[in-house]
């Protein structure tokens, strides 16, 4: 399964589950962010290529739909609801990571 997490800048939230999810045998993971200064900035490809897409925030998913009506609009979106306040790789982050996606894994 194609997998892709989405944050604002793609350096912490999204890029730390990258990180996590990474060795994964079963999943391909990706990850972007919807400003135009992120790291990775999302594409439409990328959302095209994705059979399961987390947003990290509900602002997120709100871009994805607006700006990517038609790539999204079969798209299994799912909110995660993990706030902009960690740094990359940070304990806290994770353990919310790996809690919030735990039912899709």
């Amino acid at each position: 399964m194609n997998i892709l997490f989405v944050c604002t800048a793609n350096e912490d939230r999204s890029r730390t589950a990258e990180s996590i999810f990474s060795e994964s045998e079963e999943h391909v993971v990706r990850s972007a962010g919807t400003a135009n200064s992120a790291r990775v900035k999302l594409s439409e490809p990328m959302l095209l290529w994705a059979d399961l897409i987390f947003c990290m925030e509900d602002k997120h998913k709100e871009f994805l739909t607006k700006r990517f009506p038609m790539a999204t609009r079969d798209a299994q979106l799912i909110v995660l609801h993990i706030a902009d306040e960690y740094k990359y790789m940070e304990s806290e982050l994770i353990e919310e990571i790996e809690d919030a996606t735990a039912p899709y894994f």
